[in-house]
């Protein structure tokens, strides 16, 4: 019997194998056919049909297809005409490949032909204003632009049932992407509305005919269907059960439950981001089957059995997927989540859950082939099948000195983590050190958080109060997640840049696929073990910072944010002015942090764009602040209040700066240089570019700083209009140190700049950012000056000493 066994355990392995290479040939199909006509889809179709064709007549040639011969145990077998045949594996294999190829390309081509029926598309290409009848497939997610140079737009999907274009109505069925003015974050998810605008053309591949920009409100036709009216109670339900939390565990719970991230603070998504918990907060597998895994096994203690356990697991599926909204990603999530599922439950172990993880995704992408090139796809199935291919052996390894449930919470996360590596890097640019360990300490309690969660927002259809005290006790376990991420996201070596590259992310593939064959061996041994996590020790928590770095006597440090400004000024032990905070909390944060500065007394904020004040969380972070100094021009209206909204919460005054006051904290000092005009920048203008620039630029606080008897101009985003004007007034603008306008931008004063007689310019921008900075001419023009010139996008961080009235420049690079 042990020989049979082994036998059937063989062939059940193979079976898998050869279901996984189909899976995996019809993904690669679907990828080469995204963005390809119909036409071509269907030429891939019949050319594979007619070698599988030809294939099936060689093998009649050859006798394994047409009468019968007999089978010898333990062979793969297929049907002849006389009964079952001996087949080779590799034939089996061949076939199966050769099916879902052609499968694929006909969704592809049929996706195609979709998405281009009716007039939607061709108005597109035209550009043509249209008048359409929607409905809305998707919740509304406000977006900002880049620097927070524009006003707030809000993104949200949606399928056209009605297009009236060039005076002709025509009733359609196609789906596209909504790009609207703020009014169109109060649509709700199932609603038919009416909305005027202007179609776009979209690139080729994804799932959507074209975008519809509109820039008015849309009337409301008709309210949801009723199924869609109880889904969003219960969701509303369950976000009043937590509104009494602060605000990182109003986000959380909503978004461990099902999905809702609207709630959660930038901050935290950026944490989450850093430590590899970003699954958690998205709608995923993860969240179907803890609800599955607590559920079963409570029908189980009261009777449910065979049957019945499956009714009663595929009614929470349909209850997830309601309230969680039927959209792809959904759709995706709940496949997934019986996958992992199929691996802990029932017979067969990993190998049925290989056999289902490949159905699934041959479903899912003959269903919408669009999801080939989805990264929230990719990442699923990376992590599904990293969890149920390496995982068991893993653990099994690990439980040769560790318990096995400890062993079990280890393996997971990281064969998960490291099967994603690669796509997380390609996405981010980025590779996280602490996702293992942040998934392991807040994995215990994402079980309990989700399942009170559930709780709460049923019990709040029957009683609110009852409900509060079990999203009460839901905000616990998320505070604990909370604390894992905010704490894995301050260590020195929480994440490590990598390129995003071709190169980049093939080398990164070969790294871990070297790791994966290394791992079993390395995971049996605890010596070899413990060796490796002090190496990854040493590597997050850098207890010797980088050599050199930050140097003993610095007074000004420019923080390389990205592309944005983020200035600080040495003001004693432990304590710094803080001039703008980039557009990243993280960026902020880790270069104060790696300063050793714990005291911000002033936070001044040239002016409300994004990439000056976007990442003001990252300074309160930890540290205690004095106060917020602001332009007195409050736009943009949204990044305004954002600033409001935060220093409310952590009880910081905002004062606004007025022309020409002088202040002194500790060894600094400054002056107020600008904005003079106070009543011509009046609060609430309407913000409107002109050919000077924008007027939130203009309006930037420049300031002349003295440090260590060095003389710094700090200057915002000043434009020519405010450049001139300030040259206007006569004052003295001679510096040391010029931080040169507007990330060296084009637009710039010669005589302004001449003015300074500055020996160094700092130009602080985005390495490879979009907008060109530094501009080639401002260059130039700094050159002549015989100013010399430093930038963070080309040299990191850069910190400012002196030595024998001597400047002197010292650099931490951070880009890979």
């Amino acid at each position: 019997m042990s020989r049979l066994d082994a036998e059937e355990g063989e062939k059940g392995r193979a079976a898998d194998l050869r279901l996984l290479v189909p899976a995996a040939a019809g993904w690669l199909t679907a990828v080469m056919l995204l963005g390809a006509s119909a036409s071509t889809a269907v030429w891939v179709a019949v050319v594979v049909g007619l070698l599988m064709g030809v294939g099936v007549l060689m093998l009649r040639l050859r006798g394994w297809i047409g009468l019968g011969r007999p089978v010898r145990q333990g062979q793969p077998v297929g049907f002849g005409r006389r009964g079952l045949v001996r087949v080779p594996a590799v034939v089996v294999t061949g076939f199966g490949v050769g099916v879902v190829v052609v499968g694929m390309a006909v969704a592809a081509g049929l996706q195609v032909v979709r998405l281009q029926a009716g007039p939607v598309a061709g108005l597109a290409e035209s550009g043509a204003a249209v008048t359409v009848r929607l409905k809305v497939v998707g919740d509304p997610a406000v977006r900002s632009a880049a620097g927070g140079r524009r006003p707030p737009y809000v993104v949200v999907r949606a399928t056209v049932e009605e297009v009236v274009g060039r005076g002709v109505a025509t009733r359609v069925r196609t789906p596209v992407v909504v790009v609207g003015s703020v009014g169109w974050k109060e649509v709700r998810f199932g609603q038919r509305v009416e909305a005027t605008g202007r179609l776009q053309s979209v690139d080729k591949g994804g799932d959507v005919a074209a975008m519809l920009s509109s820039r008015v409100e849309p009337r409301v036709l008709d309210d949801p269907a009723w199924w869609l009216r109880a889904a969003e109670r219960v969701r509303a339900g369950l976000r009043q059960s937590v509104t009494g939390e602060r605000e990182a565990v109003r986000g959380l719970v909503p978004a461990l439950v099902m999905g809702d991230e609207s709630g959660l603070p930038p901050e935290l998504v950026e944490d989450f981001k850093t430590t590899g918990l970003t699954h958690l907060s998205a709608v995923s597998g993860t969240n179907l089957t803890l609800l599955l895994a607590f559920v079963l096994p409570l029908a189980r203690l009261i009777g449910v059995r065979a049957r019945g356990l499956t009714v009663v697991g595929l009614a929470m599926v349909v209850v997830f997927v309601v309230l969680a909204r039927p959209q792809p990603s959904v759709l995706r999530a709940a496949a997934m989540g019986l996958v992992a599922l199929a691996a802990l439950t029932g017979g067969g172990g990993s190998r049925r859950a290989v056999r289902s993880l490949s159905v699934a995704v041959i479903a899912l992408l003959l269903l919408d082939t669009s999801l080939a090139r989805s990264a929230g796809f990719a990442l699923s199935v990376l992590a599904t099948a990293g969890i149920v291919l390496l995982g068991p052996s893993w653990r099994d390894a690990l439980a040769r000195w560790l318990p096995m449930r400890f062993a079990e919470a280890l393996a997971c996360p990281l064969a998960a983590q490291i099967a994603c590596t690669p796509v997380v890097a390609w996405l981010s640019g980025q590779v996280s050190l602490v996702a293992v360990a942040a998934n392991l300490l807040a994995g215990p309690a994402v079980g309990p958080a989700t399942i009170l969660g559930f709780g709460a927002a049923g019990i709040a259809l029957l009683s609110a109060d009852l409900a509060r005290l079990v999203g009460w006790l839901a905000g616990w376990p998320a505070r604990w997640i909370i604390l894992i991420a905010e704490k894995g996201a301050d260590l020195p070596g929480a994440s490590s840049a990598w390129p995003a590259t071709v190169v980049g992310v093939a080398v990164l593939t070969l790294l871990c696929l070297g790791l994966v064959l290394a791992l079993h061996r390395i995971l049996a041994r605890p010596l070899v073990m413990l060796l490796a996590l002090a190496v990854l020790a040493i590597a997050v928590l850098r207890p010797v910072r980088s050599l050199g770095w930050p140097p003993a006597d610095w007074h000004l440090v420019a923080c390389d944010v990205g592309q944005g400004d983020g200035l600080v000024l040495h003001a004693g032990r432990g304590t710094a002015v803080v001039v703008d905070t980039g557009p990243d909390p993280a960026a902020i944060n880790r270069c104060l942090r790696e300063l050793d500065v714990k005291y911000v007394p002033v936070v001044v904020l040239t002016h409300f764009h994004a990439d000056h004040a976007g990442g003001l969380a990252g300074v309160l972070r930890d540290r205690t602040v004095g106060e917020i100094e602001v332009t007195p021009y409050l736009s943009p209206p949204a990044e305004y209040k954002r600033v409001v909204d935060l220093a409310a919460q952590h009880r910081i005054p905002i004062r606004t700066v007025t022309y020409q006051e002088k202040r002194t904290v500790g060894p600094v000092s400054w002056t107020s240089l600008w904005p003079a005009r106070v009543p011509a920048l009046a609060a609430g203008t309407p913000s409107t570019s002109t050919g000077e620039g924008s007027p939130e630029n203009n309006a930037s606080i420049a300031m002349m700083t003295e440090v260590a008897g060095l003389r710094l101009l700090l200057t915002g985003d000043l434009e020519p209009q405010s450049q001139r004007s300030i040259l206007a007034t006569g004052v003295d603008l001679r510096a040391d140190v010029l931080k040169v306008p507007h990330h060296g931008s084009g637009r710039q004063d010669p005589a302004f700049i001449a003015a300074t007689q500055a020996r160094l310019a700092i130009i602080s921008a985005g390495i490879d950012n979009d907008y060109g900075h530094p501009a080639p001419r401002t260059l130039d023009l700094l050159t002549h000056q015989g100013m010399k010139i430093t930038r963070t996008d080309t040299a990191g961080s850069i910190a400012l000493t002196t030595s024998d009235d001597q400047l002197s420049l010292s650099t931490n690079p951070t880009h890979p």
